[in-house]
């Protein structure tokens, strides 16, 4: 090879290692800023309430929380705030990144953009088994937690059949999608039905609670969606070289050494597990998982180890929008906030997936 030849590809692989440190440098700053927005819109949207409780009285409060005393502020007023308003704002941006994370592996690993946990049937099986609760008083376990029980058990249903399922056989992605595509109408016709002959008041809380709520979020509930998170994200990272393996194909992937569908497998019950988590206490907030995956694309591509981070930051700040939304929007009324995920994500979601033609994740 002559000494220019030498030279110019040199150039060349300086450029390329120069335009790939700007990319990551850019997906880097896109996770901050969405990440910073979330913080500052989570200030925001603990200080909304139907009350005469003051922002400065909120921020006093929570200061309160790291050095107790140093603020005056009435008991009855910091237990409002504790127990009503930073409940919901925390399990908003958790169960957002949770969902988000979710639907950000099962589209990833399924090559489906439209494929997530809820399209696997995890929201309807969670719906009847709450129904069940709710309307014909069958639980799992008695008390206030029996409704989240039943809501758990069922969602995991889906992925226990797609488990069997593939154990027998070699399951295309594309069954898959079909399967929980189909189970989800089994679990939905079934809840139409107990509806159709349930108490007029139970059937309302059913369905409320099928659209997905923040309202009955306590500060109980934060460790349990706390630690899903945490368990979710370190399972993602953890799987993060074979999932950006397996995006060349399922050949490619498995002449790599890569076990292909052992790691389908994992990802898909990772992400079932912990969707069926945090729908068991706040219901089927829809759109979350199908959108936060989609605007991340646009600005970090499809490297698995950055679109899981911005994943996780796009869907806390989706719902942390939908969730100030719902507590603004006619205000002292607090709408559901799965309904405006839904009636602002749909149309949302429609412009994406018209403004990219190609349905095949990259």
């Amino acid at each position: 090879m002559s000494l220019s030849a030498r030279v110019f590809g040199e150039k060349e692989s300086d450029a390329d290692r120069e335009s790939i440190r700007k990319g990551n440098a850019r997906k880097i700053v896109y996770i901050l800023i969405v990440s910073v927005g979330v913080f500052l819109l989570a200030a925001y949207s603990i200080t909304i309430s139907s009350t005469t409780i003051t922002p400065l009285e909120v921020y006093e409060t929570l200061f309160n929380q790291i050095f107790p005393g140093t603020f005056d502020i009435p008991s009855k007023t910091q237990e409002i705030i504790m127990k009503v308003y930073a409940p919901r704002v925390l399990m908003a941006v958790i169960v957002g990144s949770i969902l988000a994370i979710g639907g950000c592996l099962v589209s990833t690993i399924l090559k489906n953009p439209l494929a997530t946990p809820y399209t696997l049937g995890v929201s309807s099986s969670a719906a009847f088994g709450a129904g069940m609760s709710i309307v014909l008083g069958i639980t799992a376990v008695a008390g206030q937690w029996g409704t989240m029980i039943n809501a758990f058990i069922f969602s995991l249903i889906p992925a226990g059949v797609i488990l069997m399922a593939t154990s027998r056989r070699n399951m295309m992605a594309t069954t898959m999608i079909l399967v929980g595509v189909s189970m989800s109408y089994l679990f939905s016709s079934a809840n139409t039905i107990m509806q159709y002959f349930g108490d007029a008041e139970a059937v309302k809380q059913a369905l409320f609670w099928a659209v997905g709520d923040l309202n009955d979020a306590t500060l109980g509930q934060v460790p349990y969606v706390l630690v899903t998170l945490i368990f979710t994200t370190l399972g993602a990272l953890f799987l993060t070289k074979d999932i950006d393996v397996m995006r060349m194909g399922d050949d490619t992937a498995t002449a790599l050494g890569v076990n292909v569908k052992r790691t389908r497998l994992a990802v898909i019950l990772l992400a079932c597990l912990s969707t069926a988590i945090a729908v068991s206490f706040v219901g089927a907030i829809g759109f979350i998982c199908l959108l936060a995956p989609q605007i991340s694309r646009i600005f970090v591509g499809g490297n698995i180890r950055y679109l899981i981070p911005a994943s996780a930051a796009t869907g806390a700040l989706l719902l942390t929008i939908a969730d100030i939304i719902a507590k603004d929007l006619v205000n002292p009324i607090i709408l559901p906030v799965g309904a405006i995920t839904a009636l602002v994500g749909a149309p949302i979601l429609i412009y994406l997936l018209l403004r990219n033609r190609d349905t095949v994740v990259s």
